[in-house]
């Protein structure tokens, strides 16, 4: 493929048809009576921002392929320098901030950044660490300079933009960016874009969706603001912390979703969970608000409920299903799970993640913890069976550039192609949708076979005074103990040795009720489980494991 392909021009050809359409609003303050104001840029403006932006950065001697951490928070900042380093051809660094501080260096030092666009304690902080980043010469700070060097953002701006400016002549398999998975399950590793996959990423969504020009978005997660503006949607920057979606103000959300009549918002669950209670307990209902995506963890039933009932009559809460390394791969509508796959899931089928994006081919694989060299070494497994699920399409990404041992585990060779390795367990039902089972390092390996997270703790989640559990293997590989770890709701809490006895009496009760977690014998009680602070949902199973194994040999309880 010889035809330029940069998401940068996609932002052009929005401004030329579009050039007073607002491209991105954000809060600014509060005028005397209290309304909020916003900050707002029209499509052609962010346009000649961006252009100037890019050549500004050109002119400090960012080129094709050099190597740029762009750490600035959400704001017409960010989306407009995301778009300038696109089209100035550099490869735009983007680390999620809700990684921790240690993750967030080491990150940052293994991508080998030729320069930082950064706010200033980021730059400091790299001033500080200087040694870990021997390549880094081009520094521009979103903000104010003080003893590192480089530029400003300001400055650049200032600078006239030079005549005959033109985007980076990009390819589609050329590098766009380095984004970082999110280490939930082994240390973040740095996945490289190439310009096609973002090209097809928003292709892909706004057909799938029904994306329109002129819609209006609230995203929950900045880099959804470079498809909007790729697809001419307005980005109304929501005034929260997107690394904390839990601790969200949801009076936030309801006033900018009034605000501007959003047709369309985008966030993980924790962030509706809260939104969705303030709707049910105030009676907010937002009739413009038809189209809700929600991704990053499943979505439990009870917030696609009060979502569905806080939105219009006739719009729906989409879950899409994917990877830092593929997205999006499917999606499923709250209609559908609502109405079928929850009830199955309850009963221990797993999750269902839904129907394949139409630019997505998926199989169903044997189990293997080894590299599989080329797809011939791959046996797919008939539908109903439960294997690995890996994917091949236009938005799968190629390989690490980072943590680069982990290719030969995660990509299958196909000719000159590659499939995925998503990681995920689970089967294909007789409708093509997949049925997410589990984490395939999260598995328990049992003397009786394998036994799946997701299917296992569905069972104990039933009961009453269980907010959630978690499923864990002590002992060696092959002949693993299987242990249910359960946190109860806060006001549900055992309060006694009595109490506790009843609870563990009841969970045992539930195993030997289902097939499949008839083999558990152990069960363990814990104020909370540790979880991920963005979702709030990914429990961190490693760390229960070894955990468990220090009590399920004593008493049955523990806090």
């Amino acid at each position: 493929m010889n035809h330029i392909v940069n998401v940068g021009l996609r932002l052009s050809a929005t401004a030329a048809c579009d050039p007073d359409g607002i491209a991105v609003a954000e809060p600014a303050g509060r005028d005397a009576q209290g309304k909020r104001r916003y900050r707002q840029v029209t499509f052609r403006q962010l346009e000649d921002d961006s252009n100037r932006l890019a050549d500004g950065l050109r002119s400090l001697g960012v080129s094709d392929q050099t190597r740029m951490v762009l750490l600035v928070r959400p704001s017409i900042d960010f989306i407009s320098l995301t778009f300038a380093l696109f089209k100035a051809g550099a490869v735009t660094v983007l680390i999620d901030p809700g990684m921790g501080r240690r993750n967030l260096v080491r990150c940052l030092a293994e991508s080998e950044p030729e320069g930082f666009v950064a706010i200033p304690l980021v730059h400091a902080v790299r001033t500080l660490l200087r040694r870990r980043f021997p390549k880094s010469r081009y520094h521009v700070t979103v903000g104010r300079r003080w003893f590192w060097g480089g530029t400003t953002l300001a400055r650049l701006r200032a600078r006239p933009l030079s005549p005959g400016f033109q985007s980076a002549a990009t390819r589609a398999d050329d590098p766009a960016a380095v984004i970082f998975t999110t280490g939930s399950t082994g240390p973040p590793k740095g996945t490289l874009y190439l310009h096609g996959n973002f090209d097809r990423q928003v292709d892909e969504l706004r057909d799938f969706y029904g994306i329109r020009p002129g819609e209006l978005d609230l995203p929950g997660f900045p880099l959804f603001g470079l498809f909007n503006c790729a697809m001419g949607v307005t980005t109304v920057i929501p005034d929260m912390d997107p690394t904390r979606p839990a601790q969200v103000n949801p009076e936030l959300i309801v006033e900018a979703v009034r605000d501007w009549s959003i047709t369309q918002a985008f966030g993980s669950p924790a962030l509706w969970n809260v939104v969705g209670r303030h709707c049910e307990e105030c009676g907010i209902v937002l009739p413009t608000l038809r189209r809700v995506l929600s991704a990053g963890a499943p979505v439990p039933p009870h917030v696609l409920q009060r979502m569905r009932r806080a939105i219009a009559a006739d719009g729906d809460v989409h879950t899409p299903y994917g990877a830092t390394e593929a997205l999006p791969v499917a999606s499923i509508s709250a209609s559908e799970v609502l109405d079928e796959t929850a009830a199955r899931s309850r009963r221990g089928a797993g999750t269902c993640v839904g129907r394949r994006f139409p630019g997505i081919r998926w199989k169903v694989i044997r189990i293997e913890d080894g590299p599989l060299p080329a797809i011939e070494a791959a046996a797919e497994l008939p539908r109903g069976e439960i294997g690995e699920l890996i994917v091949q399409g236009p938005v799968v990404t190629r390989q690490y550039v980072t943590r680069c041992e982990a290719n030969p585990l995660h990509k299958i060779r196909d000719g000159h192609a590659f499939w995925h390795r998503l990681g995920d367990v689970g089967y294909l039902d007789d409708q093509d949708r997949f049925w997410f089972c589990g984490r395939k390092s999260h598995r328990v390996r049992t003397a009786g076979g394998d036994m799946y997270t997701i299917p296992c703790e569905a069972v104990f989640n039933q009961h009453l005074q269980v907010y959630r559990s978690a499923l864990v293997g002590v002992g060696p590989v092959g002949r693993q103990r299987p242990v249910i770890i359960v946190e109860p709701w806060p006001d549900r809490r055992p309060r006694s040795a009595a109490e506790r006895a009843i609870l563990l009496g009841e969970l045992r009760d539930l195993a030997l009720a289902h097939p499949h977690t008839r083999p558990i014998r152990d069960f363990l009680i814990r104020s909370a489980l540790p979880v991920d602070i963005r979702h709030n949902a990914k429990i961190f199973r490693e760390q229960l494991a070894v955990w468990a194994a220090r009590h399920v040999r004593g008493p049955k309880t523990a806090s």
